[in-house]
């Protein structure tokens, strides 16, 4: 040890503690100053799009459940009994008008059309004698060998004999047309439905159930109900001053199949039942669709789609609209640049778009993108979007 270091100085540091404050205070100073730029960043006004609202015409479309029916659904039943010995066609098929399709056992009917015919002949030469007769009595009572109740008698028989061929060839008849019914033929052109007999099933007039069901499906018909609500608004809607009027004046509508696609074809409402059901308050409509190809069938099922096309409403793209609690919103451009969220009543869908009745009205500005970092009185920059632009956008 240095004896020349003084022992009663107590040893400080301060060289050292001098710089580590310094740079403490520089460190506190950054943080401070990248704070204060991070905050002014945030407060700065975003660029956004923003759309002026115009009115336009618009098409919105009413759904209604629908249940396809083929234009004629016949029931094919037997109209003589017997064991079915025949069939010739299988479910599902389709048929030309005339084709055969079941065959009852005909010997019981054969045996009756013979006996018939025997009864014919029968009554045939029964006539044939009556008419020698009155040839043999017509000459000898003109001559007075015989009496005129002779001939009178003759006259009557031979009567009775052409009544008697008369009502034979009836029966004669009859047994024929009950032969013919042992074949039973399609009496029009379409699809077999379900068969649920089997060969050698005993059938007849009475069996309850039709031997299958003959749906003509060239055109299809689909049945639909509308609500006395929805009546009136149609009736206020369409023009016309009848309900035959206003029918033939709707536009043609679509039919939505239950896979949720449309059929190619469209259809014509024809016509509307007389009076509401009691049971469902509903009244029903008919439209009718071409059905060349038979790509519908009767017990489809789908939707109606009626067009209602509006020549001036607010249109609304969805995509500038948010959702809370159930209802729709928008972020209106107020004074100052600075946004404002206003609820819009959603009166009806187009495409990608909401008519909208009330909230905004024509002129007002609405934010169409970025709404997820606005909140109410957030001020932007507005870059105004064409709605050109946006149509095109959405028949891409």
């Amino acid at each position: 040890m240095n004896s020349n270091f003084p022992t009663h100085v107590k040893y400080t540091p301060t060289r050292f503690l001098l710089p580590l404050v310094g740079l403490t205070l520089l460190v506190i100073a950054q943080a401070c100053s990248t704070s204060t730029g991070s905050e002014q960043t945030a407060e700065s006004p975003q660029r956004l799009p923003v759309l002026t609202l115009h009115p336009q015409q618009a098409t919105t479309y009413n759904e209604y459940p629908a249940a396809l029916e083929g234009s004629k659904d016949i029931e094919i039943r037997p109209q003589v009994e017997g064991q079915l010995e025949h069939i010739y066609v299988d479910e599902g098929a389709f048929v030309q008008q005339g084709q055969p399709l079941f065959r009852i056992n005909a010997r019981v009917y054969t045996e009756q059309l013979n006996n018939a015919k025997a009864t014919l002949a029968a009554a045939e030469a029964n006539l044939t004698n009556a008419r020698i007769d009155v040839g043999k009595l017509t000459p000898l009572v003109k001559n007075q060998v015989l009496s005129d109740v002779q001939l009178d008698a003759a006259l009557a028989a031979e009567r009775v004999a052409e009544a008697n061929v008369l009502q034979a060839k009836a029966l004669v008849e009859s047994a024929q047309i009950n032969l013919g019914y042992t074949v039973i033929s399609a009496p029009v052109s379409g699809y077999i439905g379900r068969i649920p007999f089997k060969m050698g099933s005993l059938v007849g007039t009475s069996t309850p159930q039709p031997l299958t069901v003959l749906s003509e499906i060239r055109n299809v018909f689909a049945y639909f109900s509308l609500s006395e609500n929805d009546f009136i608004g149609f009736k206020n809607r369409v023009a016309g001053n009848t309900i035959a009027d206003k029918i033939s004046n709707m536009p043609p509508v679509e039919l939505v199949l239950s896979d949720g696609s449309t059929y190619a074809q469209k259809g014509k409402v024809e016509v509307v039942s007389g009076q509401f059901d009691d049971r469902t308050g509903t009244i029903t409509f008919r439209a009718v669709f071409p059905n060349e190809e038979g790509l519908l069938r009767s017990g489809n099922t789908g939707k109606i789609r009626i067009p209602d096309v509006s020549p001036s409403v607010i249109l609304v793209p969805q995509e500038a609209t948010f959702e809370l609690q159930d209802k729709v919103f928008v972020f209106v451009l107020a004074d100052s640049n600075r946004v404002e969220s206003k609820p819009i009543p959603v009166a009806g869908r187009s495409g990608t778009y909401y008519l909208v009745e009330d909230g905004v009205k024509a002129g007002d500005r609405i934010v169409y993108a970025g709404l997820d970092r606005l909140q109410d009185g957030s001020r932007i920059i507005p870059e105004p979007v064409a709605p050109d632009s946006l149509i095109a956008r959405a028949t891409l």
